[in-house]
């Protein structure tokens, strides 16, 4: 089974930035609990931007039905729910499985 990551960018207004930080957190200790997440990073951007604080997220799951039951959950749907007026623009996301590092391939080209 090849783990499935998720990768998000989210940009956050500067006066949401510590509500953003607080909704997250309890986003990323729910969401480590879960038995398909093997790592859910949180990143803050160095970027210099005075309209947004750029914030992302590294998550990776067992498989893609481990993401997709991720979405069911309450921490998920709260995290959602909340963080939706904190973003100065649409969160983005690319979604995709692990080639490297080696345990992970599967075949040589």
């Amino acid at each position: 089974v090849m783990p499935y990551i998720v990768f998000v960018t989210v940009f956050v207004k500067p006066e949401h930035v510590e509500d953003f930080i607080q909704a997250t957190s309890h986003n990323h200790h729910g969401s480590i609990a879960e038995p398909g997440c093997h790592r859910f990073d949180v990143i803050r951007g160095t970027s210099t931007a005075t309209d947004s604080v750029e914030f992302y997220l590294y998550e990776v799951y067992r498989d893609e039905d481990a993401f997709k039951e991720h979405q069911k959950t309450d921490h998920y749907y709260t995290w959602k729910q909340t963080v939706e007026t904190f973003m100065s623009a649409p969160r983005r996301s690319v979604k995709g499985t692990t080639l490297l590092p080696e345990p992970f391939l599967t075949s040589h080209v």
